[in-house]
């Protein structure tokens, strides 16, 4: 059932080994997520165009995956060398159905008996798809400002919905004291599996653009799952001697109201602190406390990246912008995310022969 070439679990932060073959959170030893670590060989992916064609770097084989056919999105041309990678195609709207149909899948082989996490809103509608898929009760807590469609997105799917005060932090804080004792938490980065699902958006880009990487890859942060798998995927192309050193020039997008990322970047600080008042409409990009926050750094100094926050009166004239130039359907953070690429590209920290591929992370119809 489980991926014969997985090694084993260690800490991203101290490097204390983990066992995969038990349920796991973060370290036991210093309280930071864990990485999943394999014994790397080269491969051909194969079969369906969906997350699975890499299986042999993902954790649990795909005859016992829990499944919607996620994955393989599409590249997008919006003109001038940058490409749009439409995340809003994946089941539930998102790119967190990447990283729920891991993380659903190994708790499920591993013997939870029942899912929670707290969410801004993707990640508790793709949880509450794939724990129905999976036959395990979920329990989601979110901010009560969260737009109704996601709230309802979840009900629909059978999940128990809490609505807390304050951001995703407080839902987080709620659900520890409240929550079901016998459910699994999935928080970003507080297990280790979703990060092996938001890896392979990394995978798809190389097989995609026919073995090459881009230039540039420019993406919205939140709690960074998809940032931190995408450096993790490369690392492991390297091992697999699919690529050299070079590495694509990470971007992280946040939002000026909540931007712990960029502060810690500009600082030149090795970790991030805690945003005070997070206020942004672009609900996932309001994450004030990322515990992955220090790899989002090491990732964006190692390849030579940058992090950028926009201001909220450039986001939604951004999504709707994008939208109407390329037909998309773009969400607030992928038109923070343009936003961005503009303001980059304007700056010439993005060059006009820069192969640049900017991340919609999901639909937009959720805030509408």
């Amino acid at each position: 059932m489980l991926n014969a070439l997985v090694k084993g679990l260690s800490c991203f932060a101290c490097g204390a080994p983990h066992d995969h073959r038990v349920l796991q959170t973060v370290c036991t030893k210093c309280g930071m997520p864990l990485r999943v670590d394999y014994d790397l060989r080269s491969f051909e992916p194969n079969g369906p165009p969906t997350l699975w064609r890499y299986s042999p770097v993902l954790p649990i084989d795909r005859k016992h995956a829990v499944s919607l056919a996620e994955g393989f999105t599409p590249l997008l041309a919006a003109g001038n060398g940058i490409l749009i990678k439409d995340e809003a195609r994946n089941p539930t709207g998102s790119f967190k159905a990447r990283g729920m149909s891991l993380a659903v899948s190994m708790a499920r082989a591993l013997g939870a008996e029942a899912l929670a996490a707290p969410s801004a809103g993707n990640a508790a509608g793709a949880l509450a798809a794939y724990g129905a898929a999976a036959g395990l009760p979920v329990t989601v807590a979110m901010p009560e400002d969260t737009p109704p469609a996601f709230i309802e997105e979840c009900r629909h799917y059978g999940a128990e919905v809490h609505l807390v005060p304050g951001n995703i932090a407080d839902a987080g804080k709620w659900l520890k004291s409240n929550g079901p004792r016998n459910a699994f938490d999935v928080s970003t980065l507080k297990e280790p599996y979703r990060v092996e699902g938001k890896k392979t958006m990394a995978y798809e880009l190389f097989e995609q653009l026919d073995e090459k990487l881009p230039d540039v890859i420019v993406y919205p942060t939140g709690g960074g799952t998809g940032l931190v798998g995408m450096w993790k995927a490369f690392d492991e192309m390297q091992s697999m001697n699919w690529i050299g050193g070079e590495r694509p020039r990470l971007v992280s997008v946040q939002a000026e109201g909540c931007a712990p990322v960029v502060k810690g970047f500009v600082e030149d600080s090795s970790k991030t602190e805690p945003w005070p008042q997070p206020v942004t409409e672009a609900y996932g990009l309001r994450v004030p406390s990322p515990i992955g926050g220090f790899i989002c750094l090491r990732a964006l100094r190692e390849t030579r990246g940058t992090a950028i926050a926009v201001a909220e009166r450039e986001i939604v004239p951004a999504a709707e912008e994008l939208a109407r130039k390329t037909g998309i359907d773009v969400c607030p953070e992928g038109g923070a995310a343009w936003a961005a690429t503009r303001t980059l590209r304007s700056s010439g920290w993005i060059k006009p022969d820069d192969k640049v591929v900017v991340f919609n992370t999901g639909t937009g119809l959720k805030y509408r």
